[in-house]
């Protein structure tokens, strides 16, 4: 009876810490891919690009995605882009200029229209595909977990990602982007959390360019229908213009 009651404490005393134990590198990042890369959404999305000069530079548009590799974008305003199309496919990427009724190709670490956004920061939200991921210890902020990415990809949107998730919720609040060299190209605050059709993520994403810091760009979910099945045919380039 004694070993027994013994027993029973030493399995009490262990519960907590099991129920409490941190998420894994790998749990944390197949969360951000779930929230900012649903399997399958047909969003309305707004990207206002603000210039070294003061000018500014608003960009509407619906992106459609299917599975974890096929994008399609559509540009609405502002009426210099009116009916550009971009398409992902795999690792191809392309845009359709209806001024020459063709599509051209474009690189994943490009800037998305003129903005601080590069093309895969919005048309390739792969993370557990593009990236090794560890825990960063003591990261230094109570509420938040700190992820170090390191690409093992040529087509990941950075070399290098340092990103914090919120210990809440596993939101993402905040990430930084870096050459191979140590250099910080990029940084992001996620902020105005919305519940999109059940799913909670960020509505807005402000994307400071540490180059040219007074630039950055800001990208608005303006909604997000998680419940749509497109048919793989939106996602040849036959169809770009259509």
């Amino acid at each position: 009876m004694f070993r027994s009651l013994l027993l029973t404490l030493a399995t009490a005393l262990l519960v907590p810490a099991t129920a409490f134990a941190d998420p894994t590198a790998e749990e944390l990042l197949k969360k951000y891919d779930a929230v900012m890369g649903p399997v399958n959404f047909l969003a309305s999305i707004e990207m206002t690009a603000h210039r070294d000069d003061g000018t500014t530079r608003t960009y509407k548009m619906s992106v459609l995605k299917k599975g974890d590799d096929k994008f399609r974008a559509t540009f609405a305003e502002p009426a210099a882009v009116r009916g550009q199309e971009m398409l992902r496919q795999g690792d191809n990427l392309w845009v359709y200029m209806p001024n020459l009724k063709r599509a051209v190709r474009l690189a994943n670490r490009d800037s998305f229209q003129g903005g601080d956004f590069n093309n895969a920061d919005v048309l390739r939200v792969n993370y557990q595909a593009d990236y090794t991921a560890k825990l960063v210890p003591d990261a230094g902020r109570a509420d938040a977990w700190e992820l170090e990415l390191h690409a093992k990809t040529k087509d990941a949107a950075y070399d290098m990602i340092k990103l914090w998730m919120r210990k809440a919720d596993s939101q993402p609040i905040k990430g930084e982007y870096y050459t191979a060299s140590g250099k910080m190209l990029r940084m992001a605050d996620f902020t105005d959390f919305k519940a999109y059709n059940g799913l909670t993520r960020p509505g807005k994403i402000s994307m400071k360019n540490m180059l040219a810091t007074q630039r950055y760009s800001t990208m608005s979910w303006d909604a997000m229908d998680t419940n749509v099945n497109p048919p793989t045919g939106k996602f040849v380039l036959d169809d770009l213009g259509k």
